[in-house]
């Protein structure tokens, strides 16, 4: 039964971390593709033209 405790613990721990890391790369995937938006590279100014 005390394996079964640890085992959920550690099974939460890994979902809590993948959760952050999810969180985290949409967040900044956002923040990239609205920045790349604002302030295009100079390939994509030339592109425009």
């Amino acid at each position: 039964m005390i394996s079964a405790v640890v085992w959920h613990w550690w099974l939460g721990a890994g979902l809590l971390i993948a959760g952050i890391g999810a969180v985290l790369s949409l967040v900044l995937g956002y923040i990239k593709q609205v920045t790349a938006l604002k302030y295009p590279s100079r390939q994509q100014r030339q592109a425009q033209k």
